[in-house]
Formats: C-alpha cells, sequence, structure tokens
C-alpha cells in the first residue's frame, strides 16, 4: 500500500472507528464482562449488530468484486488458547484491544499502560522470547480457509447475506418490535430528530446505533485496505517504528486516527481528563492483562476486532472459535476477580 494512501486513509478511517467507539462506549471486555456481573446485554447486542452488519456488507462487496474474502486457516490450539489468554487479559487491562485504545484517547493512563502491555507482550510472541510457544500452538492447521460451510468457495459470500439478513430480521422481530409498538401505543416518535448536533457529538449513542456505525466504518476500512482492520498489527507497526528503520503504515495510521478521534469526541463531550489510578497495583495489574492480550492476539492472529469484528463475518471457523473463547475467558476473569472476591466478603 503507498504510504500517503495508508496515511490519508488510516487517519480518516481510524479518527472516525475512535470518534465512534468512545461515543458508544464500545468495549467488548464490558460487553462480555457485564452479561454475568450485571446482566447487562446492552453492549453484547451493540456486537451483535456490528456483526449482521458486516456480515451483509462484506458479502455485498464481495459479491460485487471489490474486496476478497480472507478467512484464516483453521488452527485449533492458537484459537483456544490464544483466544482464552486475550479474554482474560482483557478484563485485567480493563478493556479489550479497542476498548484500552480509545480509553488513551480520552486521558486514561491506565489505559495506555496496558497499550503498552498489549504491544510488548505481541512483539515478544511474533518475534521474542513466546515466539516458540506460539508456533508450537500454530503448529495444527486445519483446512487452508476453513467456514461454516466448508472451505472458501463462490458460494461463501452468499451463506454470508443469508446469515446476516437472516440475523437481522431476528434482531428486529426480537429487540426492536417491542420497542416500537410501545412507542406507537404511546404515541412517541420513533426517532428524534430534535437537537441533532448535541445528539451525535456529545451525548452517548444507543447500543444499536454504536452497532451499526462500527459495522459500516470496519467494513468501509476492509475496502480501503483490502483486509480486515485490526488492533494490535498497528501498536506493533508503531513500536516497530519507533525501534526500527520501518515506517508506520496502514495499521499504525489506524491507531494514530482511531487515539485522535477518540480524544476530539472526548473533548467535545467534556469527558477529556487525565486519569491516573489511585492504587499503584492497579497499573501493574492493568500492564499485565496487556502483555496476556498480545500474547493472545498474535497466537490467536489476531485480537478481538480481527477475529470477532472481522473473521466472524466471514464465517471463518477459526476466528469463531477464537471469539467463544475470547468470551470464556473474559468470564473466567471476571467471576474470579469480580463474583468470587465478593462471595468470599
Amino acid at each position: 500500500m503507498d504510504f500517503w494512501y495508508a496515511l490519508v486513509a488510516g487517519l480518516i478511517i481510524g479518527a472516525i472507528f475512535g470518534f465512534i467507539l468512545q461515543r458508544g462506549r464500545f468495549c467488548m471486555n464490558s460487553a462480555f464482562r457485564d452479561i454475568i456481573l450485571l446482566k447487562e446485554f446492552k453492549l453484547a447486542k451493540a456486537v451483535a449488530v456490528s456483526l449482521v452488519v458486516l456480515m451483509v456488507g462484506f458479502a455485498i462487496f464481495a459479491l460485487s468484486g471489490v474486496i476478497g474474502l480472507t478467512p484464516k486457516p483453521f488452527k485449533p490450539w492458537s484459537a483456544i488458547v490464544g483466544g482464552l489468554v486475550f479474554g482474560v487479559g482483557m478484563v485485567l487491562a480493563a478493556g479489550c484491544a479497542s476498548g484500552t485504545t480509545y480509553r488513551v484517547g480520552e486521558g486514561m493512563m491506565g489505559s495506555f499502560v496496558a497499550a503498552l502491555g498489549l504491544t510488548a507482550g505481541a512483539l515478544w510472541t511474533g518475534f521474542g522470547i513466546l515466539d516458540t510457544a506460539k508456533d508450537i500452538l500454530q503448529s495444527v492447521t486445519v483446512g487452508t480457509k476453513l467456514t461454516l460451510f466448508g472451505e472458501l468457495s463462490a458460494l461463501t459470500p452468499w451463506f454470508m447475506l443469508i446469515v446476516g439478513i437472516v440475523g437481522i430480521v431476528l434482531m428486529l422481530v426480537f429487540w426492536s418490535l417491542p420497542t416500537i409498538r410501545r412507542k406507537v401505543k404511546a404515541k412517541e416518535p420513533l426517532i428524534k430528530f430534535e437537537n441533532f448536533k448535541e445528539s451525535t457529538f456529545k451525548k452517548g449513542y444507543p447500543w444499536w446505533v454504536t452497532g451499526i456505525l462500527i459495522g459500516l466504518i470496519l467494513t468501509a476500512g476492509y475496502i480501503v485496505s483490502k483486509g480486515v482492520v485490526g488492533i494490535t498489527g498497528g501498536w506493533m507497526d508503531i513500536s516497530l517504528w519507533f525501534t526500527s528503520t520501518d515506517s508506520v503504515m496502514w495499521a499504525g495510521f489506524i491507531i494514530i486516527g482511531l487515539i485522535f478521534g477518540s480524544f476530539i469526541s472526548a473533548l467535545i463531550s467534556g469527558e477529556f481528563k487525565f486519569r491516573v489510578p489511585k492504587e499503584g497495583f492497579t497499573l501493574v495489574k492493568q500492564f499485565l492483562g496487556g502483555l496476556l492480550m498480545g500474547f493472545g492476539a498474535v497466537t490467536a492472529m489476531g485480537c478481538n476486532i480481527t477475529n470477532i469484528l472481522g473473521g466472524v463475518p466471514q464465517l471463518s471457523i477459526h476466528s469463531i472459535i477464537t471469539g467463544a473463547c475470547i468470551m470464556f475467558g473474559a468470564w473466567i476473569a471476571a467471576f474470579f476477580l469480580f463474583s468470587m472476591w465478593k462471595k468470599d466478603k
């Protein structure tokens, strides 16, 4: 990819992505953890909405020949171990890869420390002391580009389109219709257009708006870059720029744009503030969580954004297993850190 194209496109896509993440408070750590801790499903629903939007978007542009699909080869051990470790790590870090990154733009120093851990863990796993462990876990491969409907073929985009449309219909029926009926009965407007400027730039987005917007911007990111948008690779890209002669490219500019977009969003809404955790141990825990996320992301060939919002819409078996293990890892860590601790108290 040409440098200037990567610079402009990466910064624009990243900035929009960061703005949406900050306004929607979108973080998969919160989405998965809150299911068992708070019985709260709004962010989980946002993840589901973004998945079906991405599925339909990827399918349409694949069928039109604009993009090529890239489901990962199924590496069962790397998916399971990498996913579980990443899930545990994001609970310790208090944010997934994208959640950690957008919170850096809000001025949260704990998230910055977690991002440093993420970068270090990824580099050690990709090129350093953990490289052998990663290679062993990735040594077993099943299929080349294995999806739910077999190896990637000309029919894969059609399967994606069907699954995505069915998902949208089911969400409309079970999640939207009850609200629509209630508003119609109460003679309330279905969508409020007053104070559009304030709702767009200052107020938090509803979960369904967040899901749709994330699906659209990541679809655009795939089209622009001819590949899935990722977070961990971007932090690695920036680090290698500091430590070698390599130039920052697409993945790195995504991170820079994302932090800038989040910063602008937080500044406009009055939410930007430099914050440092009161307890020093919190920073240690977040750095450790970042290290685990870095190891998990490189081992599983992608973080939560790459696998869950990039691979799952392509019906990739590897990404589906990785995503499920990320969720289970988050649940395990949340249980031991919060639920079990409260019971002991």
